[in-house]
């Protein structure tokens, strides 16, 4: 996923109320496929993003976990040396760090991620 947006929800911000966070109006608000929109941080260590998946992401890996919980649509996780993994809305997957993997989705889907802030998008 290539775009990140600010993080509306900001807990090392005294100044900003907190407040709810609407996924729908995230994802009204995504301009594309494969792009997405931070929600929320956790614990200063975890980001919560929405991400619009459409057609095929390339492969890739990540140097830690990363959580897909299917919001909408059918999304299916390939993996590299195993079964592809198929998201229904309410299911989620760890994609185990180090394994190479895309998200496909064959009509517009939309996921929620659970991954730390810094993730590459396109591991090497």
């Amino acid at each position: 996923m290539t775009t990140q947006h600010e993080n509306p929800q900001q807990h090392d911000d005294p100044s900003r109320p907190a407040a709810a966070v609407s996924v729908p109006d995230a994802i009204a608000g995504l301009p594309g496929p494969f792009q997405q929109h931070n929600l929320a941080m956790v614990n200063d260590t975890t980001v919560v993003r929405v991400a619009r998946v459409e057609g095929e992401f390339p492969w890739h890996h990540h140097d830690e976990d990363e959580l897909f919980l299917c919001w909408d649509g059918s999304v299916r996780i390939d993996l590299e040396g195993r079964d592809a993994v198929l998201l229904a809305p309410g299911e989620l997957f760890v994609v185990p760090r180090g394994v190479r993997h895309r998200p496909v989705a064959e009509a517009t889907a939309h996921v929620l991620l659970i991954e730390h802030p810094d993730t590459k998008q396109y591991g090497s």
